[in-house]
């Protein structure tokens, strides 16, 4: 089976570009926030994680300590510890896959896994989206730091909004049902009114906060909420659909060979 045929690659390598591009925005930022370009590349190589990378700098351009820096990067890491227990349960890497799965832990891997329904597009979606991000991420990110102030103000590129858009476009269609979707619209509406009180980077923390307690008080329907939106292989692949396309074939194959129909069946 050629690679491409996989949804999930597919789903990975286009939310790993859209992703990349944003690495210039965060290279050009971190330079001109004072950090010199071995600091920028080393923030991508060992934190890689977006939201993290930009509180990181956020509060460095802001004049703040670098103890206020890490906190506020740590705060908004907390959300990968929490993908990787469900990852693990849902992949459960082992040998070094786990070391290595840990690292491209991310919002863009979790996303391209759990979007499918198939455990091998579940691992191929993460490793996909994880190394595709991780690879273009740094890329561009040293991209954007060795062009520093040369670009100007990297929104002017429309940089900040890539990785949003690309969100959106994974998110939206896997929503099933209307509750979800109110869900949805609370949770960006919250996110909106708390940007201009709240740091850089907290607005995502608060619309997971409201998200979290709707859920907890809410008794929607069991059968919505998020769905794949796309079956692997169309029913040909292993397992699931296919199984049952297979068992189906066998049934009807036995029956016509029971009523003689089958030439390979004898006199």
């Amino acid at each position: 089976m050629k690679l491409l045929a996989s949804p999930a690659v597919r789903v990975g390598i286009s939310i790993s570009i859209a992703t990349g591009l944003y690495g210039v925005s965060f290279g050009a930022l971190a330079v001109t926030s004072g950090l010199d370009i071995w600091q920028t590349m080393a923030l991508s190589l060992l934190l890689f994680s977006g939201g993290s990378q930009f509180a990181f700098i956020g509060v460095v351009a802001g004049g703040g300590s670098g103890i206020a820096a890490m906190s506020a990067a740590t705060l908004l890491g907390m959300r990968n510890g929490i993908y990787g227990m469900q990852l693990n349960a849902l992949l459960r890497p082992t040998g070094w896959r786990k070391y290595v799965g840990a690292q491209l832990t991310i919002d863009e891997s979790t996303a391209t896994s759990t979007g499918q329904t198939d455990p091998a597009e579940q691992r191929r979606g993460f490793w996909t989206a994880g190394v595709g991000v991780y690879v273009l991420w740094n890329l561009f990110t040293a991209v954007g730091a060795l062009a520093g102030s040369g670009l100007g103000d990297p929104k002017q590129w429309g940089l900040d909004g890539a990785a949003v858009a690309a969100f959106l476009a994974l998110l939206w269609p896997r929503l099933k049902g209307r509750e979800p979707i109110a869900i949805a619209v609370v949770c960006a509406l919250a996110t909106v009114v708390a940007v201009p009180f709240v740091p850089a980077g907290v607005p995502i923390l608060v619309a997971a906060l409201v998200a979290a307690l709707v859920g907890w008080f809410s008794h929607g329907r069991s059968d919505e909420g998020l769905e794949p939106d796309i079956e692997p292989y169309g029913g040909h692949h292993s397992g699931g659909h296919s199984g049952r396309h297979q068992d189906e074939t066998g049934a009807r194959s036995g029956a016509e060979r029971a009523e003689g129909k089958d030439p390979g069946a004898g006199a």
